[in-house]
């Protein structure tokens, strides 16, 4: 087995096809370490990694220098990637709440051309994501670090009407029939 200057698979759970992600950065941060001789300068960073079509994941990295500490960040957020399932690839399939710490927030599925509503950290997550249209709110912490795991504690909350089918033991169409039920009401 040959090991290139770049290889790092350790045939872990790393990705598996083409490595069509992209990364935003989230927050850089200039930290120190207090040592006999003064103190020591470093660079945190916060960056999210996704695909653009339900796959997203976020790391953290430190380093004396900022690109090293992107760097790591950003193998730290491939190796921690999740599937989110999508309705018509634009949205999501309903309203979830998500807690981290003391960061909350409140995640809403949006029609059609409304646009990425959200703050900071949680538009970077939904850009990454491929999500077109979503209403959000954060309340408590204003940390980025809060408020990036919030938003992941409720994408993980997240439930496709296939999945919610199979556990109530129902037809998808029973499940997605309420939806199109609740729309005609309306009209």
């Amino acid at each position: 087995m040959a090991h290139g200057p770049n290889q790092r698979d350790r045939g872990g759970r790393g990705d598996r096809g083409g490595d069509d992600l992209f990364d935003k950065l989230v927050s850089i941060n200039r930290v120190a370490k207090v040592v006999k001789g003064g103190r020591r300068f470093g660079f945190a960073a916060l960056v999210v990694v996704g695909d653009g079509r339900g796959r997203v994941g976020h790391g953290a990295g430190k380093a004396r220098e900022v690109p090293e500490a992107i760097r790591k960040a950003t193998e730290a957020a491939k190796a921690k990637l999740i599937r989110v399932p999508l309705r018509e690839g634009r949205t999501l399939h309903h309203d979830t709440l998500g807690r981290y710490g003391a960061g909350k927030v409140v995640v809403r599925a949006a029609p059609a051309g409304t646009g990425i509503i959200a703050g900071g950290p949680m538009r970077a997550v939904f850009e990454a994501l491929g999500v077109k249209d979503v209403v959000a709110k954060s309340t408590g912490s204003p940390n980025p670090h809060n408020m990036v795991k919030a938003t992941f504690d409720a994408l993980q909350n997240l439930s496709s009407p296939r999945s919610v089918a199979a556990k109530r033991g129902k037809k998808v169409g029973d499940i997605v029939g309420r939806r199109e039920a609740a729309a005609a009401d309306v009209d």
